[in-house]
């Protein structure tokens, strides 16, 4: 989860400090965050991530001190308590299980933090399991609780257009790794694009070399045939986790009967969603994109 990608920048940052991590392995109800999240504790009582989005943090780093000088990993529960619920426990209602271990050879190896980077980079996942008695973990899916991390989540906007630079600005915001790809440079610009990079190749040549995956999507706002037409052929040579077309359903239906001339398949001519975005009714390059990014998300949690 992109949550998570702050917790593998620490872990590279601080390489070879003593550290403990914690992560949640299990969760009931409204729980504040899913499982799998993860806060890494530094020795000096710095750390990176969230449990609970503060409900727990604080009693947290104190089990994560006391692992760090040498207590065993331990799971620690916690829900609504009475007297303590704003203390240490979840006034939202929900219950988490959170387990504490040290990152050591003995509990969350630090060369797995170098493995999990190593498979987003390859834009592949890679499950870790963890035996909760011993607190140790290693590369693989067999254990009491196995986290999967998947390669980071990504949008390719084809068109540098109104409505990209609102989609771009909620994909940040999202954590979503952004792109803007048009080959008009006098769209495609910094001012306009601020954080995300910017690439001026034609657009099957830029979704090809970026080789889109299931945590990829690719969607198409620039209102050309010509540019829009290209990145979807593209997108659709690749396991792109979604792919979506700005438009009126006329023109949609023009798009598929050119895509279908192109020899697409009928099989992959359906997994573009157009017009793009779910139907909220949106007016407005805004509300447009906000439409876009609910459905982009839609789509990654779908076989979650």
């Amino acid at each position: 989860m992109a949550e998570n990608d702050v917790v593998l920048a620490a872990a590279r940052d601080w390489h070879g400090a003593r550290m403990a991590l914690a992560t949640v392995v299990s969760t009931w109800g409204s729980a504040p965050r899913p499982r799998g999240s993860h806060m890494l504790v530094h020795a000096d009582g710095r750390f990176e991530g969230s449990v609970s989005g503060g409900c727990v943090e604080t009693d947290i780093l104190a089990t994560a001190a006391e692992v760090i000088a040498g207590a065993p990993a331990v799971v620690k529960t916690y829900g609504v308590a009475d007297a303590a619920a704003w203390e240490v426990g979840l006034p939202c209602g929900g219950q988490i299980a959170v387990l504490v271990q040290p990152v050591s050879t003995g509990g969350f190896p630090p060369e797995l933090f170098d493995a999990i980077e190593a498979a987003q980079a390859a834009g592949t996942p890679l499950d870790v399991a963890t035996d909760l008695g011993t607190g140790q973990s290693i590369a693989g899916s067999e254990g009491d609780f196995v986290n999967r991390y998947d390669p980071p989540r990504r949008l390719l906007i084809v068109g540098a257009v109104q409505i990209a630079q609102r989609l771009a600005g909620l994909a940040r915001e999202l954590g979503i790794v952004t792109y803007v790809i048009d080959p008009r440079g006098r769209f495609l610009t910094e001012e306009r694009f601020p954080g995300v990079t910017l690439d001026d190749r034609w657009p099957d040549e830029a979704v090809t070399a970026l080789k889109p995956d299931p945590a990829t999507a690719v969607v198409t706002l620039s209102h050309d045939a010509k540019i829009d037409d290209a990145a979807l052929i593209a997108a659709l040579a690749h396991p792109t986790g979604y792919v979506a077309a700005l438009g009126s359903r006329k023109s949609h239906a023009a798009r598929l009967d050119r895509l279908r001339a192109a020899g697409i398949a009928e099989t992959d001519l359906g997994r573009i969603e157009g017009p793009a975005g779910m139907r909220i009714g949106a007016i407005g390059p805004a509300e447009i994109a906000l439409s876009i990014a609910a459905a982009m998300v839609r789509s990654f949690h779908a076989d979650t």
